[in-house]
């Protein structure tokens, strides 16, 4: 069941990028440094247009940008490329407006705004992809709306320190609208800070081969958070509840802020999960109506499994 669920939603989402517009003949490359005619990236921000490619050389930017353009490519052109210190209309460091927006092998550091939800990435457009990026003591790593038909896709990326809950709670990632799918793999997500590592309001979650920990000092309350449901597939990750969890009982929470979108799947396998608080925690807790399925799993620690559904 877990592949034909999950070879759905990759042909899914698949023909969603075959019927997206092809890109404009005229597109450009817009080169961003120290050196270069465009200093920031706000700069490219304000002449790019629709394909273009925004290489951003290495160094440490005081800066923000809104991006207006679609089917951007915005990359480093080696290591060490940090944003940080900035975010634009008390939203975040990148304001993503456009649609279908590449960033890949950039650091967002430090974001931090008003209302107290400030993201290293704040995605308003439609189709985010994220490769090879860090995210480092944001309120919010990435907070993602978008249309129902939007697809974020997060992988090989770093987030460490993000999160906060003043006022309102911010996480490491948070798609907070019904989006089509979120899917996260081959990431890391350790020491956030109150909220959850993953949120995810998504109707489609798919959460794979990530480590996923609170370890010494962080007090995230969930790890994964689903508050309305939706169908999901947890697979292969590692994860560890901390001891200073603002949440102790729950690990994985499913649908408890009611079911808002179609839950016909939910399975958690093959993962690894460590709990260090002292007292109980429960692995999965189920609000739906659907049953979790469990299997291959490895649990240490005090942890509670979920009820095996009635035959």
């Amino acid at each position: 069941m877990t592949w034909s669920w999950h070879t759905a939603i990759a042909f899914g989402t698949a023909m969603l990028c075959a019927l997206l517009p092809p890109l404009p003949a005229n597109a450009r490359d817009l080169s961003v440094g120290r050196t270069r005619l465009l200093k920031v990236p706000s700069q490219a921000a304000t002449i790019a247009a629709d394909g273009d490619v925004v290489r951003i050389d290495p160094g440490v930017y005081t800066d923000c940008a809104i991006w207006n353009a679609s089917h951007l490519v915005i990359e480093a052109t080696g290591p060490g490329v940090v944003i940080a210190g900035k975010t634009c209309a008390e939203m975040g460091i990148f304001v993503t407006q456009g649609d279908d927006i590449t960033v890949r092998g950039i650091t967002f550091a430090d974001a931090s705004v008003i209302w107290h939800n400030g993201a290293g990435i704040r995605a308003a457009g439609d189709n985010l992809t994220v490769e090879h990026s860090r995210f480092l003591h944001n309120e919010n790593g990435i907070l993602a709306g978008g249309g129902p038909d939007s697809v974020v896709r997060i992988s090989d990326s770093t987030f460490i320190g993000n999160g906060t809950c003043i006022g309102r709670c911010a996480h490491g990632i948070y798609a907070g609208a019904p989006i089509a799918l979120l899917e996260i793999d081959h990431s890391v997500f350790l020491d956030t800070k109150v909220g959850h590592h993953i949120k995810s309001r998504a109707r489609n979650t798919v959460i794979r081969d990530n480590r996923v920990e609170d370890g010494p000092t962080g007090t995230a309350s969930y790890l994964i958070d689903i508050p309305n449901g939706g169908n999901v597939l947890i697979q292969g990750n590692t994860m560890e509840k901390g001891a200073g969890s603002e949440n102790p009982a729950v690990a994985i929470s499913i649908g408890e802020e009611g079911m808002k979108n179609p839950t016909s799947v939910l399975i958690v396998e093959d993962n690894v999960f460590h709990n260090d608080e002292p007292t109980r925690t429960i692995f999965v807790r189920d609000s739906t109506p659907t049953p979790v399925e469990m299997s291959g799993n490895t649990i240490t620690g005090d942890v509670e499994l979920p009820a095996e559904p009635s035959k």
